[in-house]
């Protein structure tokens, strides 16, 4: 058992990103579901619903989100530059030391990281600042 956990601890990395991509959408199925309700209490008693609840249900949910400065804001694809740009670094200075006796492998996610890095920095650069 130990054997396969050391062939395969990568794996800890997209399963990871999968459970939290299930969690996200389930979150946002939820939120979802609150205004629909509350939309659903709003015409039961025959008031008009706030614009602003209206314009969350219309808009997208990835529009709508600004927690963390995550998203499609600029912040969250300068975000992303500086962790992948370090998380290159870490990598690369892994490798080049020989870290762990597997320093082929750390190149391999040295360069990864790296052009994650460039492809956030392209799009942030890209992407006009939104009014």
């Amino acid at each position: 058992m130990e054997d396969i956990f050391r062939g395969y601890w990568w794996l800890l990395f997209p399963l990871f990103g999968f459970a939290y991509a299930g969690w996200e959408a389930w979150l946002k199925y939820r939120n979802q579901q609150a205004a629909i309700e509350l939309m659903k209490s709003y015409a039961a008693n025959g008031a008009e619903p706030p614009a602003k609840l209206l314009e969350a249900l219309e808009r997208p949910q990835d529009e709508s989100r600004n927690a963390g400065g995550m998203g499609k804001s600029r912040e969250g694809h300068l975000y992303s530059v500086v962790m992948f740009g370090v998380m290159a670094v870490g990598f690369t200075f892994a490798a080049v030391t020989d870290l762990f006796g597997v320093g082929a492998a750390f190149v391999i996610v040295a360069v990864v990281m790296a052009a994650l890095a460039l492809a956030s920095l392209v799009v942030l650069l890209v992407t006009r600042p939104r009014a």
